[in-house]
């Protein structure tokens, strides 16, 4: 059985954008304050009676409450960085895959999590490297994807694709998109790629309208260990990681993707269903 957790400092992170995040913030905040929890905030927002959170906060939280959609849980998991602390993801956007839960059920939801009721469920992450020369220029993880993409270039980009050093093939097309099992639900999906079960050992790399019909998406054990690099010394590139645009890329980056180290822990209901997420979100199986 494992071990349960003694909450004491809880982080709020809202969707900045969205008029009622921050009312539910206040209350959240108000909640927890009750609870005798000490409660936080992001550094770059303000919640009236929560503490700002600091780089030598983050190691301390047992917990992030994330108020919105997926790109507000996606920024959270950015904050988090390499630490463990799960987050509790509720719904104030659209789709809310990681943001699953609903936002009637707030309270009830934090009052399970704080007498572990809920499931600290493990997801994996995907580690990415760019070396420019000897130099390593950028280092970060991704929950959901990395994504390499022509940007408002007006040719398609030529990127040789490496497994394990050896050669997969050389891709023309207007990217590559290189997606963990939690991320193919977003724009893999949509690009064309496969569902993964969340708790695969694997990840997927599936390119962006290909010039050949013959390119198909690859499945790749989280063992391997992928570069990809710019063919044309005159091409650019733009280098995204979970949404957010992170380097423009050339000829003399190479950039290097393998599983991380680290994880990330999502609270579900121990009775929680993937597929039923999967009919509730993308009507799943549905027929017309």
């Amino acid at each position: 059985m494992a071990a349960k957790t003694t909450y004491k400092k809880v982080a709020i992170v809202f969707r900045p954008d969205k008029a009622d995040a921050l009312k539910y913030a206040l209350k959240t905040c108000e909640w927890l304050k009750k609870k005798k929890l000490q409660v936080y905030s992001h550094p770059k927002q303000t919640i009236k009676g929560a503490k700002k959170l600091k780089s030598s906060d983050l190691k301390f939280m047992d917990l992030y409450i994330v108020l919105g959609g997926d790109g507000t849980y996606l920024e959270a998991v950015r904050l988090i960085d390499k630490h463990k602390t799960p987050i509790l993801g509720v719904n104030l956007g659209s789709l809310g895959f990681l943001t699953e839960i609903r936002i009637e059920n707030l309270f009830e939801s934090i009052e399970n999590v704080l007498k572990n009721k809920m499931e600290a469920r493990p997801r994996s992450l995907l580690q990415v490297k760019v070396k420019r020369g000897t130099k390593t220029v950028l280092s970060e993880n991704a929950l959901n994807d990395i994504v390499i993409e022509r940007g408002d270039m007006s040719q398609l980009i030529n990127l040789n694709i490496e497994h394990n050093k050896q050669l997969v093939s050389p891709l023309k097309a207007d990217g590559v998109i290189i997606s963990t099992p939690t991320g193919s639900t977003a724009y893999n999906l949509a690009a064309g790629g496969p569902i993964l079960f969340p708790y695969l050992d694997a990840f997927v790399v599936t390119p962006i309208a290909p010039h050949s019909l013959t390119t198909r998406p690859i499945i790749f054990p989280s063992t391997a260990n992928l570069s990809f690099k710019l063919n044309n010394t005159k091409h650019r590139a733009l280098l995204t990681i979970d949404g957010k645009m992170a380097l423009k890329l050339t000829s003399k980056d190479r950039v290097q993707v393998c599983t991380s180290q680290f994880t990330h822990h999502v609270l579900r209901e121990p009775d929680h269903n993937y597929f039923d997420l999967l009919r509730e979100k993308l009507k799943f199986g549905q027929r017309d």
